[in-house]
């Protein structure tokens, strides 16, 4: 008796990547489902029920680390990141954000499939707590940050309709991604806002 083909997830905007992931994974004896974007990648866990997921650190839009932690917090799904071997950032945000593995692109099936294997026997890894966010909200409510990284964590709550844990969160990321302390990237968040709300001259 076969054994019941497994379901992976492929998340990649690069189309021309998919197809060669989809076509190496399947002759290895995989099912595949695909996404283009973390929310079709959201859809996708819902609906397919996947065992695992195989996704890209640079898709368009920088949403891939923001899909990450959903895979680890939320859908609780083992998944491996492709990084760009020469990007030593990327690899090493990659390497903490819950990964079981982190594998260079461009991507060898020969090393892609014993590490979807190994993830599989290990399965979804425990989330790690996260004192930083945690510790930034009670900073903030206590006034151990300045009045800018409130309103910034408003207009992320407005904006992007998430609470205030998630806020914090994609704070810390974000202002990590551009070099900067909390704080100061809360002003950067704010002057956008504002650019974005003033009438045309």
């Amino acid at each position: 008796m076969t054994e019941a083909r497994r379901r992976l997830l492929v998340v990649d905007d690069d189309r021309a990547i998919l197809s060669m992931l989809v076509a190496g994974l399947s002759r290895a004896g995989f099912d595949t489902v695909v996404a283009t974007n973390a929310d079709e990648a959201r859809r996708m866990v819902a609906e397919a029920q996947p065992v695992l997921a195989i996704l890209d650190a640079q898709m368009e839009g920088g949403r891939s680390f923001d899909l990450a932690d959903h895979l680890l917090r939320e859908a609780r799904l083992p998944f491996l990141v492709l990084a760009p071997a020469r990007d030593e950032a990327v690899r090493k945000r990659a390497s903490s954000c819950g990964a079981a593995t982190v594998l260079a692109k461009p991507v060898d099936l020969s090393r892609l499939v014993p590490a979807i294997k190994a993830a599989l026997e290990r399965g979804a890894p425990e989330p790690p707590r996260r004192p930083a966010a945690d510790g930034l909200l009670a900073d903030a409510l206590e006034g151990g940050h300045g009045p800018q990284t409130l309103i910034a964590l408003g207009i992320l709550v407005e904006r992007h309709k998430v609470n205030c844990d998630d806020a914090v969160r994609m704070l810390h990321q974000r202002a990590q991604a551009a070099g900067q302390a909390p704080d100061e990237y809360a002003l950067t968040i704010i002057e956008q806002s504002e650019g974005a709300a003033r009438p045309p001259v």
